[in-house]
């Protein structure tokens, strides 16, 4: 049995994932609510997305769905158990999911730089140029005009320094 899964969402009460999807084949599209048993605004969204993606009853159905997407469903109810609106529970999710440039990440614990690293990675595959792609160009070359002022950088003085 193949599933390929079209959508997925969330609904609140009862707490349930839902998903729907295409049994490839009898060439049907379905519907299959999880319900979610023993989550509180007080539980792990990335662990609970984890145990729902390995649980064998939904495993199949549940290959092709992201985890990073289940971890943003789990988030909207820890949410939504927190009394959050909809809109204020995207709004903290998307906070959570973006990366500051400023931000020193040395001074972060090593899950929440794990987290960002997975961010970047994940960032880095969706903006990535493959062979494959129409506008791939294996070698690009760019010219820059002599004429216009370099600016330089603390860091490339502060190293010639040290020399």
């Amino acid at each position: 049995m193949t599933f390929s899964a079209h959508k997925c969402g969330i609904c609140f009460q009862p707490p349930s994932i839902i998903i729907i999807y295409r049994d490839n084949s009898q060439g049907k599209t379905r519907q299959r609510i999880m319900p979610i048993r023993n989550f509180s605004k007080f539980s792990d969204c990335s662990r609970a997305a984890e145990q729902l993606k390995n649980n064998p009853r939904h495993k199949a159905y549940l290959e092709r769905v992201s985890l990073r997407q289940l971890q943003k469903l789990y988030s909207l109810l820890r949410g939504h158990l927190e009394g959050q609106s909809l809109a204020e529970s995207l709004e903290k999710f998307r906070r959570e999911e973006t990366i500051d440039p400023e931000e020193d990440m040395n001074k972060l614990d090593d899950k929440e730089l794990a987290k960002r690293k997975s961010i970047m990675d994940e960032l880095f595959e969706k903006n990535r140029k493959r062979k494959d792609d129409p506008n791939f160009v294996y070698n690009i070359e760019v010219e820059f005009p002599p004429d216009e002022q370099l600016e330089s950088c603390a860091w490339d003085l502060e190293s010639d320094e040290e020399i």
